[in-house]
């Protein structure tokens, strides 16, 4: 994020606000792992507020032999696994200076698939927080490719699991 950014948000402080999250740092957080990993990098993360995060969708992915042969287009299911990854970094580090850490998917509403997703696409994960009462949390998503929204979905978790 350049500076001119952080004076758009001026009560983010340097804990609240990161500028990307590498694969390490990713893996440290999520249980996933290959071949079911749907995020390759966080590129901007304000906690609290929103995520934005990338998925190079490359010809090499395992699910591109059975879907579809001669006509590889990414299942839209792994999409929207990539929002709700995508979702669940935004919670755990939104959620790091509190005494909930665990974070349990408990909704999906609204979701479309706009357009198929093929290799050689790069695709965008924004997840925005809409919503937060208690432990009961709501968030909007939407997956792009370049400057075209594939999939959109809302999603809602609850917070629990003391540490």
């Amino acid at each position: 994020m350049t500076s001119e950014n952080q004076a758009e948000a001026p009560d983010a402080t340097i804990d609240a606000l990161m500028d990307t999250m590498d694969i390490e740092k990713i893996l440290e957080i999520l249980p996933h792992r290959y071949p079911f990993l749907m995020v390759d990098r966080v590129l901007c993360l304000t906690a609290g507020e929103k995520i934005v995060a990338l998925k190079n969708v490359s010809i090499n992915e395992p699910f591109f032999q059975g879907h579809f042969p001669g006509k590889p287009v990414m299942p839209g299911v792994l999409i929207l696994e990539g929002m709700v990854q995508s979702g669940a970094l935004l919670l755990s580090q939104s959620l790091a200076k509190e005494r909930y850490m665990s974070v349990c998917f408990s909704g999906i509403d609204q979701v479309r698939f706009r357009r198929p997703v093929t290799p050689g696409d790069t695709m965008l994960f924004t997840v925005e927080l809409m919503r937060r009462r208690r432990r009961f949390v709501k968030m909007a998503a939407f997956a792009t490719v370049g400057q075209t929204r594939v999939a959109e979905a809302k999603l809602m978790a609850v917070i629990g699991g003391e540490k």
